[in-house]
Order: structure tokens, then C-alpha cells, then sequence
């Protein structure tokens, strides 16, 4: 999505400058309710100003609400824009220094491992804090209120180029995430929002190679199920009214002009507020589509399909669709209502809202310098980190009665010392690279920490005969280390517009080789989605992974290997063992063997793997009780190790006795819970019914089921440990 380029050409300084008007309006009444003042307000627009408001640029000065835009902030704010290589951002078109800080958490495929939904809560409320820090506090160029986050599609093939922006391949776990980012972005106050979450890209959106013109097909049950799930999830339980229309068609339509859109998302989930296509979508439904022909036509079809924001220089043909008669005043006002409302719940036509002061007191320390908000970050890494192998309990480092702490680590590898925003990062306030954490470490323990950033004239082969541990630390770049758009020289690696080509990881050869002189090689997987390191799964002791970008990252590497962290992250998508075990790239009915619920290989790692320093055992399973819309089920869960620990509970359902084909297995609650070491703790799982239903296309509605349901639970999808029935 390059829509920053496409749309920051606005007058926005001009029309800022504006003055409001001291005479008070109608729609000020704050006793009036939501939909009467938004239809006022209109009433004093005139058709220019309408039409503006089909754009992201928020606002009317001449009634006085000031001018506000969007912000990206998939894992922290991005006030520029999309993010460059080398921390330069596009601002204008224009390649320019971002030398304003944000706090950066790890990427959302990261922070999905952490399966913690108060965690992701807490990230969108710092997040939200600094969103209003910058809009409102003439520090940021452009000002914004909604931000484009969080990412709702689901990660259903490895391969996707964006698989870094999603929270997994499950819609439960997918769509509890994102409703806590929602609620953390928009804040718990009865009447406004400190931001609004416009969550991207519905629908369907999972696959980068000719994207801009493919359709992703598949049934309405599907529809329903799977891909959707997560969005409805977001509208009706996050509270989110605003989500961006993707590039690619369903069944043949292109999304941003798609029935559903109103038919759905509007008039069965509710969602009265914006609808935007994403950058250029606009463009592409004549350029790649071929769908209408000419950009008038396009224009009227947009806003009569209720897409009410275009991402792209829409005006001059959208009043040429007007004066021909294509689109009316009435379409446009009926349209618009949304985008005003989520300007009402912004506090933009009030002076009463609780979060307008943020911002503009100068003196106070701004939210990316607070202390806890960085010790908050290094939480969230530390938490995302997955142990993906430990034979023999070679990991942690000290502490530990099997072994001897080392007194020289190899830390080698191209991400050991510098940590590598993607495209939807800003720029942190500080780094803590993980070759840093390890020497602050190092120092406290006395071991010496040896580095080499590649193995170039053999120097971390020398490194590997002298120390006693390798730690490699390698993976992916998430720009596919080529500053061209569509071009990844690695076919491991992926972006946007690029989808993966191999799942082979490039550095697995130079592994092989510091393994054959140092068996105690460690593998720190830094990356942005799963690879098929069998070789390393086979042979190495010790497998971690991690995403980029977190300005912790190398304080939640430390943290884990030197044992005062006990590592909980699970994998959120089916690690598989060979590319041939996915079926083809554009097949989206996941029922062909995708995803951990049809899948019939034997995965790498299974959804929800990851391993502990301690060890946990699982008692019996059994329902306590249930009401009209939950199901309650108690499992006690033991820490039978050494050390306290985290342990991820999973329920997933499965339908034994029905007649309707349902996938072999369906994440349907879970809890990441502390339980001391020699504890039990009594874990509720509370499961909906409505997530005990299948969609019935004949009778157009969810049908309950009415036989047994097995509830599963366990460690992973592929681990059970426990049932019991319904």
C-alpha cells in the first residue's frame, strides 16, 4: 500500500490555516444524539466540502473542527509514512530523515506469538498515547487521528509477502487480537475515542504477485468462517468502525466496490463509519481490473458501493461523474455520514473530549521516553520469543544444573548487531541490537562475547573453534535487502508486493559449517515468517525465533538465553517441512490443506508450538457450567519443573458425531497464565456458542450444532493433553 504517496498532496496547510467560526452550531449540542448531529453538520457542507470529506483528510475549519489525517501503526506508531531501509521515510513523495521517535514494539507476527491479549490491549493504548502526543502537540508535520491498524487478514500460506502484518493463520486467535488492538487504540471512555482503528485489508488480502488485479475465490461459508471472522470480530466486539477495502477481488469483484461491504459489514455488523480503499485501489479498478471503463464510472461505482474514502486523487473524476449524472449529492451525503461520525467520536466537534489536552504540554516527558513504556517493550519481546528446540536443556544459558555456563559465545550473523524496520515501522527512540544485550550480559555473568557480522574470510568459523557457543543470528530482510519496488533478489524473502518463492533459509549452509566445528551452534531465527530449517531442526541443539524491528530486541534475546525470562511464545502459523506440502499459491479454499485445520502432512511445527524451560502437566478436563452464550471449561495445569514459567492453554473443538463437514480441529478459547514452579493453577476456559456453529448456505445464517462437541485441550494443536464432551 503506497497510499502516502498518492494522497499527502493535499492542501492541507491551506485549509489548516483556516479560522473556525465562534458562532455555534446546531450539531454542537452534545445532547443530541450521535446520527441527528452528524446529519446536521452535513446540512452545513457545501458540495466541495462534501466531496473533500471523501477523502482521509478530516475536518472543515470553517465550522471549526480542525483538519486531521491517518497514521500507519501495525506495531507502533509510523508518522511518516512507510519506512525505508535505513530508517528514511516518504513524506510528499519525498525521501526525507524521520527524526521523530516512536516507540516500536515487534511486528505483528511477533506480537501475535505472544498470545496475550492484554499485552496487545496495553501496546494499542501507548500506541494511541503518542498518536495524540504528535496530532496534537505541533511537533508532527502531518497530524492524525486514525490509524491504519490492526492487520485482520490471516496468514493462510507462508509464501505471503505480508505474513510479517498478520497475527497467524487462526481467525479465533487472529480476532481476539485484533479486538484487544482495537480496544487499546480507541481507549474505554463512554462517549469518544483517543484514536480510531481502521483495521486492514478486508478481504481475503494473501497474496503480493498481482495483487492488484487477481481475485481470491472461495465460498460464502468460507466467507463467513474463516476470512471475515476476524474483521466482524473487530467491528462487533472491538468496537472498530473503520476498515480498508484490499486491492484484490472476491469471486470476481473488486473489493472496494463489493456488495458486501454494505450488504455485510454495514447493515448485518453495523459498521457506521469509513470504509476506504487502499492506495491506488481506486485507479486499479480501470488500470488492472479492467472492471469499469473509465475513472468516472469508477468514481460513482466506489461511492455507491459505500466505500467512503479514497486513497487515491479521485476529485476531479468524481465530479465529472457528478455533473454527468453518474452520482448525486444524495450519494455522497449518505456516504460521507460514516467518515463525520468517526470525527465525532474523535471529540472533533466538541470541546469537551478528555483526550484533546495530550500533547500540548511541552514540558511533560513524551510517552516513548517513559520508562515504563520501555520496560513495557522489552515485556512484549520477551514474550514473542519462541523455543522452537532445546535438546538436553542446552538453553539457559546459566542457571542451569545440566551444563557449564560457557566462558566465550560466537553471536555471528547478519542481524546480530543491527535490528531492520519493515515497511510499516517508524523510527525507535534507541536500538538494543542483540550483539549488545549479549555483551551487557556477558559482562554480568563474565563470559566473553566474540562477534563476526558474516562469515566472510572464514572469520566466524575462527570465531566458532575458540568460543564454546555459537549463537547465529540470521533470517530475513524485510525490504528483500533490493530498495526497488517488486524486486526480492532472495526468493526466502517477502514483502509487500512481493510474495516468497522458497521457504529455504539462504544461511543454512554456513550453519552446517560452524556446526561441524562447534556442535554447540544455536540457531536465533530473526524473521518475519516460518522457514523449513529441517536440516537445522535435525542436527542443531537449540532453536529460538524472533521478529524484527523491536527497539528491545536484543534485551528479549538476552533475557530468554540467560534464563531470566522462561520463553512461552507459540507459533501462529503451520511451520511445514517442504514448500510441496502447500497447495497452490492463488487456491484460497483453505479445505485443500491449508492452515493446522486441514493440513494432512506432518508439520515442521505445528500452530501454537513452542516450548519452556519448565514443564507443565494437565489434569482432567471437564465443563463446569454454561449459560446462553458461553460454555465454561476448567482444566488444572501443573508446573511440575524448576522454574516458574508461562504456559499457553488452547482449547480447540471438534464436532465427532456431526454431519457437516467441519475442519479436524478449531481454536476456540485460550489463556497464557503464570504458574510458579510446584503449582496448579485452575484454568477457566470460556468458549462462545456462537463459535460452536457452522454457517448453513441454504438457510443464509449460523446453525448451532446439536450433537457432542469434544472440547480438545493442550499445548499446541498437535499436542492434546485433555478432553472432555458437551
Amino acid at each position: 500500500m503506497r497510499h502516502y504517496q498518492l494522497f499527502l498532496t493535499m492542501t492541507f496547510c491551506l485549509v489548516a490555516s483556516l479560522t473556525a467560526d465562534a458562532q455555534p452550531y446546531d450539531f454542537q449540542n452534545t445532547k443530541l444524539k450521535d446520527e441527528k448531529r452528524v446529519e446536521l453538520f452535513i446540512k452545513h457542507l457545501t458540495l466541495d466540502e462534501k466531496m473533500m470529506w471523501l477523502s482521509p483528510m478530516m475536518g472543515t475549519p470553517r465550522l471549526g473542527m480542525p483538519m486531521y489525517s491517518c497514521y500507519e501503526g501495525l506495531h507502533g506508531l509510523a508518522l511518516g509514512g512507510p519506512s525505508r531501509n535505513n530508517g528514511v521515510k516518504t513524506v510528499d513523495g519525498k525521501e526525507v530523515p524521520n527524526d521523530l521517535p516512536t516507540t516500536i514494539f515487534p511486528q505483528a507476527y511477533g506480537m501475535g506469538c505472544t498470545w496475550d491479549r492484554g499485552l496487545i490491549q496495553r501496546i494499542g493504548e501507548i500506541e494511541a498515547e503518542e498518536v495524540r502526543w504528535y496530532a496534537q502537540g505541533n511537533i508532527a508535520r502531518r497530524k492524525g487521528l486514525v490509524v491504519f491498524a490492526p492487520n485482520a487478514d490471516l496468514a493462510r500460506d507462508p509464501r505471503w509477502g505480508r505474513t510479517e502484518e498478520s497475527y497467524g493463520e487462526d481467525p479465533y486467535l487472529v480476532g481476539q487480537l485484533s479486538v484487544a488492538m482495537v480496544k487499546g487504540l480507541q481507549g474505554d471512555h463512554p462517549r469518544y475515542w483517543k484514536t480510531a482503528a481502521l483495521m486492514k485489508h478486508f478481504l481475503a488480502n494473501s497474496n503480493e504477485d498481482g495483487r492488484d488485479s487477481t481475485s481470491s475465490n472461495f465460498d460464502e461459508r468460507l466467507f463467513r468462517e474463516y476470512y471475515s471472522y476476524p474483521f466482524y470480530k473487530g467491528i462487533t466486539e472491538g468496537g472498530s468502525r473503520a476498515f480498508m477495502a484490499s486491492y484484490n477481488s472476491w469471486n470476481g469483484i473488486p473489493m472496494c466496490v463489493h456488495p458486501c461491504l454494505d450488504d455485510v459489514t454495514r447493515k448485518e455488523w453495523g459498521n457506521n463509519g469509513i470504509i476506504c480503499t487502499d492506495g491506488g485501489a481506486y485507479s486499479l479498478l480501470v488500470n488492472a481490473h479492467h472492471y469499469y471503463p473509465d475513472l468516472p464510472t469508477a468514481a460513482a461505482a466506489v461511492v455507491k458501493a459505500g466505500t467512503s474514502q479514497f486513497l487515491d486523487r479521485y476529485q476531479p473524476y468524481l465530479k465529472e461523474a457528478f455533473e454527468k449524472g453518474m452520482v448525486t449529492e444524495a450519494d455522497i451525503e449518505k456516504v460521507i455520514k460514516g467518515n463525520i461520525y468517526v470525527a465525532l467520536k474523535l471529540g472533533l466537534l466538541d470541546d469537551g473530549c478528555p483526550y484533546a489536552e495530550i500533547g500540548k504540554d511541552s514540558t511533560a516527558i513524551p510517552p516513548y521516553e517513559r520508562e515504563e513504556v520501555r520496560q513495557f517493550v522489552r515485556e512484549v519481546t520477551d514474550k514473542s520469543i519462541v523455543l522452537l528446540k532445546n535438546e538436553e536443556n542446552i538453553l539457559p544459558l546459566t542457571s542451569n544444573p545440566h551444563h557449564l555456563t560457557p566462558k566465550k559465545i560466537a553471536v555471528v550473523g547478519p542481524y546480530a548487531d543491527k535490528i531492520i524496520y519493515d515497511w510499516y515501522s517508524g523510527t525507535a527512540p534507541y536500538e538494543v541490537t542483540i550483539l549488545k544485550a549479549m555483551q551487557e550480559a556477558g559482562k554480568e555473568y563474565g563470559i566473553e562475547i566474540l562477534y563476526a557480522p558474516d562469515n566472510q574470510f572464514a572469520r566466524a568459523e575462527d570465531l566458532a573453534r575458540e568460543a564454546d557457543m555459537v549463537l547465529v543470528c540470521t533470517g530475513n530482510h524485510p525490504y528483500g535487502t533490493d530498495r526497488t519496488w517488486k524486486v526480492c533478489p532472495v526468493p526466502s524473502d517477502g514483502r509487500e508486493a512481493n510474495d516468497r518463492h522458497s521457504l529455504q533459509l539462504p544461511d543454512e549452509d554456513e550453519i552446517r559449517r560452524l556446526y561441524a566445528i562447534n556442535p554447540n551452534t544455536v540457531l536465533l531465527l530473526v524473521s518475519s515468517f516460518p522457514y523449513a530449517i529441517n536440516w537445522s531442526n535435525e542436527h542443531l541443539p537449540a532453536i529460538l525465533h524472533v521478529t524484527h524491528c523491536s527497539q528491545e530486541q536484543g534485551h528479549g534475546v538476552a533475557d530468554v538465553l540467560f534464563g531470566k525470562v522462561n520463553p512461552a511464545g507459540r507459533t501462529t502459523q503451520t511451520w511445514v517441512k517442504d514448500i510441496l506440502d502447500l497447495p497452490h499459491m492463488m487456491d484460497y479454499d483453505i479445505r485443500h490443506g491449508r492452515t493446522y485445520m486441514y493440513f494432512q502432512g506432518q508439520p515442521l511445527y505445528p500452530f501454537g508450538y513452542g516450548l519452556s524451560y519448565t514443564r507443565f502437566e494437565y489434569g482432567e478436563a471437564k465443563v463446569l457450567k454454561q449459560d446462553k452464550e458461553k460454555v465454561y471449561v476448567s482444566v488444572p495445569v501443573t508446573n511440575v519443573g524448576s522454574c516458574n514459567g508461562d504456559e499457553v492453554v488452547q482449547l480447540y473443538v471438534s464436532y465427532p458425531e456431526s454431519q457437516v463437514e467441519h475442519p479436524h480441529r478449531q481454536l476456540r478459547a485460550f489463556e497464557r497464565v503464570s504458574i510458579a514452579a510446584g503449582q496448579t493453577v485452575d484454568v477457566i476456559l470460556e468458549v462462545a456458542k456462537d463459535d460452536l456453529s457452522y454457517w448453513d448456505g441454504a438457510q443464509h445464517a449460523f446453525m448451532q450444532e446439536r450433537g457432542r462437541i469434544c472440547f480438545e485441550i493442550g499445548a499446541s494443536s498437535a499436542d492434546i493433553k485433555t478432553r472432555c464432551y458437551r
